[in-house]
């Protein structure tokens, strides 16, 4: 059965995992830099790409350690090598190189995002391509046809920011701290996300493209106001937001023969008010409504080491000097949008 070591390092989550073909998450650590970046409200790349540096080796180490393997009973070498912090990332696949040029073994530099398309299949083994995939992190907010290993059709994305920067940006204006995403959730199931008029951008647009920066703005407004109270703000944007997901996803399904199932993964698809709303859009057009655990939502190593295992039956091996990527798209063919920021 085949074993491979995946490496995560593209953010603020250093990461290591051991995943089989069986679809078990054999062992892995996570080092979170919550501490680190919370007196700034965001993530500082110099201070990322430190702290991978100095954690990276003891937690793969730690990893083999637990599920009590060497690195020659690896079949693979799995790390992200893009997008994301250019520094992070090349901390994580140059020590994914040295590994596996000490170890003979081959090496396979993941797209970060394709680690997340592909990571509801590591929990659900009946999800099978094609499925509609919403990918809504902290960088990233895009609609894609998954047809397969490295075969995506982007049908939207967002002309400005991602919706997980809009949750931060929010929760730093609300005083809530870092990271702002969880703490939003928590402090909306305490207002009326009627309570403060907020816009829904692009909603009811002719194509499925996102936005998100003048919800943004209009939350600053709201906040400087001194009119409404935190908790309503919070559930405000909630609800806009999601208000948003639904009606670009509709929109997208109206341009495509509706697929089995529709999946959403990324940070914000631990939001549990998102889940649901998509649940209920799933249900609507018969289909299938797949998440991954909440654990495998956020950046982690195991769906690296999966996306890894994906691609070894495919032969989707890379040479020792492929070359991490800060810009990653997953459909390089898709049409310029307009607007669009080079994370797109």
């Amino acid at each position: 059965m085949a074993l491979v070591l995946g490496i995560e390092s593209s953010c603020d989550e250093t990461a290591a995992a051991l995943v089989d073909g069986d679809r078990r998450i054999v062992a892995q650590r996570i080092a979170s830099q919550d501490e680190e970046h919370a007196p700034y409200g965001g993530v500082v790349p110099e201070i990322a790409a430190r702290a991978h540096a100095d954690r990276l080796a003891p937690l793969i180490a730690a990893v083999l350690e637990e599920a009590d393997v060497t690195l020659d009973q690896c079949d693979a070498i799995a790390a992200t090598a893009g997008p994301g912090l250019i520094g992070g990332v090349m901390v994580g696949l140059v020590s994914a190189k040295a590994l596996a040029m000490a170890s003979g073994k081959p090496l396979l530099a993941i797209n970060h995002l394709e680690g997340h398309a592909l990571s509801p299949r590591l929990a659900d083994p009946a999800l099978e391509f094609p499925y509609l995939l919403l990918l809504v992190s902290g960088g990233h907010c895009q609609l894609l046809l998954v047809e397969g290993v490295g075969e995506y059709r982007r049908l939207a994305t967002t002309i400005d920011d991602a919706l997980g920067e809009a949750f931060d940006k929010t929760a730093k204006l609300l005083g809530l701290g870092y990271p702002g995403g969880p703490a939003v959730e928590k402090l909306a199931r305490e207002g009326d996300p009627k309570a403060v008029p907020l816009p829904r951008p692009l909603v009811g647009s002719k194509e499925p493209h996102f936005s998100f920066a003048g919800l943004k703005s209009a939350v600053l407004r709201a906040v400087e106001s001194g009119e409404h109270a935190d908790a309503d703000i919070a559930a405000g944007f909630q609800q806009a937001a999601v208000d948003c997901l639904l009606d670009r996803t509709r929109r997208a399904l109206d341009r495509i023969d509706t697929p089995p199932a529709l999946v959403v993964a990324g940070g914000v698809a631990a939001n549990q008010t998102v889940r649901g709303a998509l649940e209920g859009l799933a249900a609507e057009h018969d289909m299938r409504f797949v998440a991954p655990p909440l654990p495998l939502c956020t950046d982690n190593a195991a769906m690296i080491a999966w996306a890894g295992i994906e691609r070894l039956p495919l032969g989707q091996f890379d040479p020792l000097d492929v070359a991490a990527r800060p810009r990653w798209p997953l459909d390089p063919e898709a049409e310029a949008v307009r607007g669009a920021g080079v994370k797109a």
